[in-house]
């Protein structure tokens, strides 16, 4: 099952020629889900060539650098004659704006939008395999994160032993084994999945904060997190901006990350200020944080492995 990020705006407020304002494109074996969605997104999205199939947008909080791309993505889809219905999620009491937001310079879209208000702790998107919760952040105007929570696999299936020792033939009954099932052999015996399938083995987590301070709600949630996407704004020249604004340093991310035990942070919102060198931000997330490290950029594309496929890091 393939979890791949694709970042197609790394931006704080002003873009830069570089930076586009915040979105990110998650695909998860071909679920695509669209985190915020800020001025210039479908034109990312096509640079980027993340494809336009897209089930859900979530919204991280109603700045116009989080959502200004909105309207022109949603006109776009409804010109290619789009019929999927398409979701967006938002946090609680914005409703209306998103509705107003859709409905600027008069346009009405020929395909359903449902748009669904969270609270932090609510699930926003629910599939057989994983869940989008939506978590408590901590910004200016009423905000959510989000974390892709994927659910745990089986275990590890003994091929030798089940083969060897216990006399089962290669076929049909190995699957239901690894699916939980009991099977009887010829013998009359009957084998119990635990006699040959291991421990569960956890699913993929992928968090994203949008803007927002350090919180204890995310560092929960983020608890060996396989990325953990964090507002980094500032670097610690302007801690004091960082709290006024109620962003984060990279400094701030990186504790973080090394309380949770993520396995790589990834530095986004990055403010203009730093647009010829954001390396102070990264310096101070890799003093603090225990792991992988990186300024994520416009266009970058990151594939997030099972935590006991490491070697596809």
């Amino acid at each position: 099952m393939s979890l791949r990020v694709t970042f197609l705006g790394t931006s704080g407020a002003v873009p830069t020629t570089q930076r586009a304002p915040s979105a990110i494109m998650v695909n998860r074996e071909g679920d695509r889900l669209l985190f915020d969605c800020g001025e210039g997104t479908q034109r990312q999205m096509m640079r980027h060539g993340t494809g336009f199939r897209v089930s859900d947008i979530f919204v991280t909080h109603l700045h116009g650098d989080h959502v200004l791309g909105i309207p022109g993505l949603v006109q776009s889809w409804d010109f290619n004659d789009r019929t999927d219905p398409l979701t967006i999620h938002c946090p609680r009491g914005t409703y209306s704006d998103i509705d107003d937001l859709l409905g600027v310079c008069g346009h009405s879209p020929s395909f359903r939008i449902d748009i669904d208000e969270l609270a932090a702790g609510d699930i926003a998107h629910e599939t057989d395999e994983y869940v989008v919760r939506a978590v408590e952040t901590d910004h200016r105007v009423t905000s959510v994160g989000y974390a892709l929570i994927e659910d745990d696999r089986p275990g590890r299936f003994d091929r030798q032993k089940a083969e060897n020792e216990l006399g089962i033939p290669p076929g049909p009954k190995y699957g239901k084994l690894h699916n939980g099932k009991s099977v009887e052999l010829d013998d009359g015996q009957v084998i119990e999945p635990d006699d040959v399938v291991g421990d569960s083995r956890p699913g993929r987590r992928v968090v994203y904060t949008g803007d927002t301070r350090p919180t204890a709600a995310v560092e929960s949630i983020a608890a060996d997190a396989d990325l953990l996407i964090h507002d980094a704004t500032f670097a610690d020249d302007h801690a004091a901006r960082a709290r006024e604004t109620k962003h984060a340093t990279g400094r701030e991310a990186g504790e973080l990350a090394a309380a949770a035990g993520v396995k790589r942070l990834a530095l986004t919102h990055i403010s203009s200020r730093y647009g010829a060198d954001p390396s102070p931000i990264k310096a101070g997330a890799v003093d603090a944080a225990d792991a992988e490290v990186f300024i994520a950029s416009d266009g970058q594309e990151v594939a997030v492995p099972y935590p006991d496929d490491e070697s596809a890091l």
